[in-house]
């Protein structure tokens, strides 16, 4: 339905564009063809005038035709000697009218009805003559007609077949819009390394061409992504499950009850990674704006022996699911590796609030910190989610973390703030 729409739309646009401008063409051949034929019409009756007039003199002190009249032109021309007709014959219909351009002694054009009539005044031996002549403009006015019907008929076509060409050019080129959607979409489904690599754009279909290559790209890192995030997750859910299993296992082989103390250990860190998970998803998903930092920070140290230097009344744009997600394995981890201190500070900064996990053990190695957040690479057996997932989570809602290589644990997260964003 969409396509077309879009197709009417266009063929309308194009309809519309080649009416306005045979409209103008009609308009304007109509104009300049009738100033021609008023033109011939002005000058055939100057032509008739002169013709008319070598032929008056005065002979014996009376203005005579010099050479016989013609019964054709008899209704056509008039000569008028001192206000008196002395050749021709009148038709009724414009008597009056000549009558009006003879009284008037001066040389000049007027219509009647389908005719022009052109009066011409002679100077003879004190004797004033007018020539009066009629030119028939039926001929004239037939010949526009012709043309004007001549013109909207070719107009008429001329439209037809713009909407037709545009009906055409617009479909085949939504043809090959759709034929190449769909082998993107079918691409990205199957066989997501192929792509179009029509080189550089030189029309629309080459910018096309490459804005799918660019999309089926971002499909291909989202498939790669989704692999890396299920095998970070199935790494950090397959720890505590390879803990109870052993345990169990020892306890059948010493024949021995399995402690409850450590089964509850792993059970609950088995929850807390499932639980963070979902509740990082659901916040992602419902769409959490806004949280106290301090009050989130503070849930995510839940009692541990930690020391938190963050201002009161700081809000930052995420859930405080989200910021108990990433900060409690950051946590952990500066508790595993200290050697007596961790504490927590925050700074406000132009791009958002800058929350900083500090211990004061051997920190991180220069040549290993960009591989920080990378699976398997960090190590441990604390509670929650591993580096590399939280690294992702925090992505994930437009939350920057870094690890930093200054001689102590330091990792640096920057939460958004509603200001930032806006």
């Amino acid at each position: 339905m969409g396509v077309t729409g879009f197709r009417g739309r266009v063929v309308a646009l194009a309809v519309l564009i080649a009416t306005a401008v045979v409209a103008v063409l009609v308009v304007v051949s109509h104009v300049l063809l009738s100033q021609v034929t008023d033109a011939d019409a002005n000058a055939l009756a100057h032509t008739r005038a002169e013709a008319v007039a070598s032929n008056v003199a005065v002979r014996g002190g009376h203005v005579v035709l010099i050479e016989g009249g013609n019964e054709a032109l008899d209704t056509v021309s008039w000569v008028y000697a001192d206000g008196h007709l002395i050749d021709g014959i009148v038709p009724g219909s414009v008597l009056e009218r000549v009558d009006a351009l003879v009284g008037s002694g001066q040389s000049q054009t007027t219509t009647v009805g389908s005719h022009l009539l052109y009066a011409q005044p002679i100077r003879l031996q004190g004797h004033q003559v007018m020539v009066v002549v009629r030119v028939d403009l039926t001929p004239y006015e037939t010949s526009e007609q012709r043309s004007l019907t001549m013109s909207l008929v070719l107009g008429g076509i001329s439209i037809l077949l713009a909407g037709v060409v545009a009906h055409l050019v617009v479909g085949r080129a939504l043809r090959v819009v759709h034929e190449m959607a769909a082998l993107a979409d079918e691409w990205g489904e199957h066989e997501p390394g192929r792509r179009f690599d029509l080189g550089v754009p030189r029309d629309e279909f080459g910018e096309l061409g490459r804005t799918l290559d660019r999309l089926l790209d971002r499909v291909d890192n989202a498939l790669a992504d989704e692999r890396r995030l299920t095998d970070e997750i199935a790494h950090e859910l397959r720890t505590p499950l390879t803990a109870l299993r052993g345990e169990a296992q020892l306890a059948q082989l010493s024949g021995q009850q399995v402690a409850p103390e450590s089964v509850l250990t792993e059970v609950d860190r088995l929850n807390s990674a499932i639980t963070t998970i979902l509740g990082a998803a659901r916040t992602r998903i419902d769409g959490g704006t806004r949280c106290d930092l301090r009050a989130a920070a503070r849930q995510a140290i839940a009692g541990r022996s930690i020391e938190l230097a963050v201002p009161a009344d700081v809000d930052v744009a995420v859930a405080a699911e989200l910021v108990v997600a990433v900060l409690s394995p950051l946590l952990e981890n500066g508790l595993r590796h200290a050697s007596s201190r961790v504490w927590v500070t925050a700074r406000v900064q132009p791009e958002g609030v800058v929350i900083d996990v500090l211990d004061d053990g051997p920190g991180f190695d220069p040549a290993e910190v960009d591989r920080v957040f990378e699976a398997g690479v960090t190590s441990g057996d604390g509670h929650g989610l591993g580096l590399a997932v939280v690294k992702r989570l925090a992505v994930s809602a437009g939350v920057a973390v870094r690890a930093i290589a200054d001689g102590h644990g330091r990792v640096e997260v920057t939460f958004p703030t509603a200001e930032a964003i806006a």
